[in-house]
């Protein structure tokens, strides 16, 4: 019977070599399909599985072009990572350095746009293709503290032989996702990397911690430049009667009049007239940051959707699509309301708070978060989503697009309903 699986203070207190071979044991273990003494870590585990099925070699390190400089610079430019180097410059290189690490950030792609830290230790990670421009995506180079956790969105330490790569055993890494709280598409990731010596079992809440510090920068500057559009809105919207509001470029409403504050439009927002949910039928106006939007009164009653795709297939992207008489438009989920909306896509019937709870937390009792969620969605989806209980409405159709194979549902999720979606439990 297989024991409990590792953990990182386990490790941290191990001598170097000795945790070193302990891994090397699970691994080489793992790959041979026999079970090991010792288990991996739960995201080590399913990592190495995506590795597995996809059928990428161990034991060869595989490396794609370097990009040049001119595209370096162009990303970096474009990316909303550049808002919030400064932040993590301040509160990470410093300690980098003293810790004989160096930070890296690299984009959506695992592309890495940025690295500092010591010099020792920016050489040895030469030897390793930790160089700019270079792409540690997951599916190319395997498990490691760049590209796991743009794949599952979580904070990922990886240790020695936790990655995939045996190239890569003498170097151990910790890296956690970005998300751009305007619209919540993930952006980017920051790591900490260093020879194994340097591993501390803290390391990973220290970048979680600074990640998580980048967000409220990029959430501060979000609630400055509303403020801007309420300045340059609030005159026009005294003159307007009816229901009107001025929204960011984002749908993230910065002043309203004649309705009560909703919450965040489509992002498909553009000029002209278009239906858009909780206002129905409107003409949209630009203005400096985002736009003005009106409501046709005389369209007033939303126009009832008659089918919703739930596209789960991209990883990274999963998305619902509203078709209606007037058109269709887009929403981006979260990874929580993506978990929900495929487990109603899956229970047509319908699910209670208490079965949500479940389903995603293996707790029955938390039903105030599953509700405060549910509410959030509404907000978005007032003509698809029904309660008591949580279901899609009845005359709604409702196509699932999933990924091409069931082990890449989510991957980001560890609710076990959906962790048993991946292993071909229903």
């Amino acid at each position: 019977m297989q024991n409990s699986s590792l953990d990182l203070s386990r490790l941290a207190a191990m001598d170097t070599v000795e945790a070193t071979r302990l891994l090397k044991g699970v691994r080489d273990a793992a790959l041979s399909g026999r079970r090991p003494a010792v288990g991996p870590r739960a995201d080590i585990s399913e990592s190495w599985e995506r590795m597995l099925r996809n059928g990428l070699d161990p034991d060869r390190d595989q490396r794609a072009g370097v990009l040049p400089l001119e595209e370096i610079e162009r990303r970096r430019l474009t990316s909303p990572l550049v808002e919030v180097l400064p932040v993590l410059r301040e509160s990470l290189v410093s300690i980098a350095e003293a810790a004989q690490h160096i930070m890296v950030v690299a984009d959506t792609e695992g592309r890495l746009l940025w690295r500092e830290g010591s010099a020792a230790v920016l050489r040895k990670g030469d030897s390793h293709g930790f160089v700019l421009g270079a792409d540690w995506n997951e599916g190319l180079v395997g498990t490691n503290g760049v590209g796991t956790p743009l794949v599952t969105r979580r904070p990922v330490q990886v240790h020695s032989a936790e990655h995939f790569v045996s190239s890569h055993h003498t170097w151990t890494c910790a890296g956690a996702p970005i998300t751009d709280p305007r619209d919540g598409r993930l952006i980017g990731v920051v790591d900490i990397s260093g020879p194994l010596s340097t591993m501390h079992p803290a390391t990973l809440t220290l970048v979680t911690s600074i990640a998580r510090l980048a967000e409220a920068e990029l959430r501060n500057r979000h609630f400055a430049s509303l403020d801007r559009l309420r300045t340059v809105a609030a005159p026009l919207l005294a003159r307007l009667t009816g229901r009107a509001l001025a929204v960011d470029v984002n749908g993230w409403p910065a002043a309203v009049i004649g309705t009560a504050p909703s919450g965040r439009l489509p992002k498909a927002v553009r000029a002209g007239r278009l239906w858009l949910p909780s206002l129905g039928m409107c003409t949209v106006e630009p203005l400096p940051g985002g736009w003005l939007v009106r409501a046709d009164e005389e369209h007033a009653e939303p126009v009832a959707a008659g089918r919703v795709v739930l596209d789960l297939s991209r990883p990274r992207q999963p998305s619902v699509t509203v078709h209606g008489t007037s058109g269709s438009w887009a929403h981006e989920l979260s990874p929580r309301h993506a978990e929900l909306l495929y487990l109603l896509a899956r229970h047509r019937d319908g699910r209670t708070a208490a079965q949500l709870a479940q389903d995603i937390f293996e707790d029955p009792t938390r039903t105030v978060t599953v509700r405060a969620e549910m509410s959030r969605l509404r907000r978005h989806l007032a003509q698809i989503l029904a309660h008591r209980p949580y279901r899609f409405a009845e005359e709604v159709d409702v196509e699932l697009i999933g990924p091409e194979h069931p082990g890449d549902l989510l991957p980001h999720s560890t609710a076990p309903a959906v962790r048993g979606a991946r292993r071909g439990r229903v």
